[in-house]
């Protein structure tokens, strides 16, 4: 597999120049909120290393994000829970930007997955006080490791005309090594290449690549004919780390995980503005 290399200093300052942030001029207000690379960091000071305390860990971080308690929704589908935090938007049609919470026996999974999980917290923190045109729902993901059992339970309960609904599907899943990229084999062509463009337009250091014998919950949406995109930010060293002792936060470059959140952030903006169908 190819990756990108482990962010340099100059990689970094390149990626802070971003000409437009390719988000619209109506979020340049007081409740627009962009979160800083210290603030991320915060997040993987107390990462959860029980599988069992992941859950509740998900919600207290996202409490402290300030997601009021009530509107913190858990979902069982049989043997897993998977948690939801929605912010309405002008219409039914939705984005989805997931993560999975749940980890392996070994390490602490910081990079596999609570990068994911801050990610999602921060852009809540950024997206709360903004009115979006679409739906935007952040999930966190139970037992991803199991066999995607989380998202499919999910999306095997959609009625076509429920489906219909989703316009895309974000899913980040093990940032914290390098800058962001695509999993091409987890990843809808035509979504995939929107985020390469977004990336260039931005100015981040980007790539993709096909990663053999690994899958997520991205493709669960695919499956099922939603638009999905995996952004990760793995480098070569990435098999070492990864479902081992060695996934502890002492791994995780916080520069690689504020990275992929400004990518994501750019892309809610910018599908919020398209038409539903545009990456069918």
């Amino acid at each position: 597999m190819q990756c990108l290399p482990a962010l340099r200093v100059g990689a970094i300052l390149l990626a802070l120049v971003f000409p437009q942030l390719a988000v619209p001029t109506s979020a340049q207000d007081p409740g627009f909120k962009i979160s800083t690379p210290e603030q991320i960091k915060e997040d993987f000071a107390t990462v959860p290393c029980e599988d069992k305390e992941r859950l509740a860990a998900v919600r207290a971080l996202f409490e402290r994000a300030g997601v009021p308690p009530g509107e913190i929704a858990i979902d069982r589908y049989k043997s897993v829970d998977n948690l939801f935090v929605t912010i309405k938007g002008a219409s039914s049609e939705k984005i989805v930007v997931g993560a999975h919470y749940d980890k392996v026996s070994e390490g602490c999974g910081a990079l596999d997955n609570w990068t994911g999980i801050v990610t999602l917290s921060h852009l809540y923190k950024t997206f709360k006080n903004i009115t979006l045109k679409k739906t935007l729902v952040l999930i966190a993901f139970g037992k991803e490791e199991k066999g995607l059992i989380g998202s499919r339970a999910m999306t095997s309960a959609l009625t076509k005309e429920q489906a219909a609904e989703y316009c895309a599907m974000i899913n980040i899943d093990s940032l914290g090594l390098a800058p962001p990229q695509v999993a091409d084999n987890m990843s809808s062509k035509k979504l995939g290449q929107f985020t390469e463009d977004l990336a260039k337009e931005m100015k981040i250091p980007f790539s993709r690549a096909s990663i053999d014998g690994a899958d997520s919950d991205s493709s669960a949406f695919v499956e099922k004919k939603i638009p999905a995109v995996t952004i990760h930010g793995m480098n070569s060293d990435w098999a070492k780390i990864l479902h081992s002792r060695f996934d502890q936060t002492s791994k995780v470059n916080e520069m690689s995980v504020y990275l992929g959140y400004r990518l994501t952030l750019a892309m809610v903006f910018r599908l919020d503005q398209s038409s539903c169908a545009a990456y069918r």
